[in-house]
């Protein structure tokens, strides 16, 4: 599903199984089709995070990424904050089964909910790149081009 911004949202009913990821042949597909030929799966969780509280930070911090971002939720929940194009926050919670992919230049962050657990695969197109660029990145060409994308849908 297409929500604002270029961002992408499959629901968990959406034909992905999220018990069953490491054989399901429509993540294979998604896969082939977008080109995601790298992935791995991180746990956050108080448990299972070293550095927990700073890495929560770290991702709660508003930032952006040069490549588009891809999480496919397999156990647990969380949120995604974006911004609109009039730079208002939008909450996208986000639970077992989802996949959202966040565009390259898009102001976002991510919290976990009350369940503080979330288990997501994370993919990319390539070798990933960690790099989060902490607003204000408005410089950088993602983000230009971002907002030449948005500026298109206006």
């Amino acid at each position: 599903m297409q929500l604002l911004g270029g961002i992408t949202r499959r629901g968990g009913n959406g034909g992905l199984d999220a018990d069953k990821y490491e054989n399901d042949p429509e993540l294979e597909k998604i896969r082939k089709e977008r080109h995601y030929s790298w992935m791995d799966i991180v746990t956050i969780s108080r448990e299972k995070l070293p550095d927990y509280e700073e890495k929560i930070k770290m991702f709660y911090t508003e930032h952006l990424h040069l490549d588009e971002e891809i999480r496919y939720v397999l156990d647990g929940s969380g949120y995604f904050d974006v911004r609109d194009a009039e730079d208002r926050w939008i909450r996208i919670a986000v639970e077992k089964g989802d996949m959202i992919t966040l565009p390259a230049g898009i102001y976002h962050r991510f919290t976990l909910d009350e369940q503080n657990y979330v288990k997501a695969m994370r993919l990319f197109v390539g070798e990933p790149v960690w790099t989060a660029h902490n607003r204000p990145a408005d410089h950088l060409e993602a983000r230009g081009r971002y907002m030449a994308f948005l500026a298109q849908r206006a």
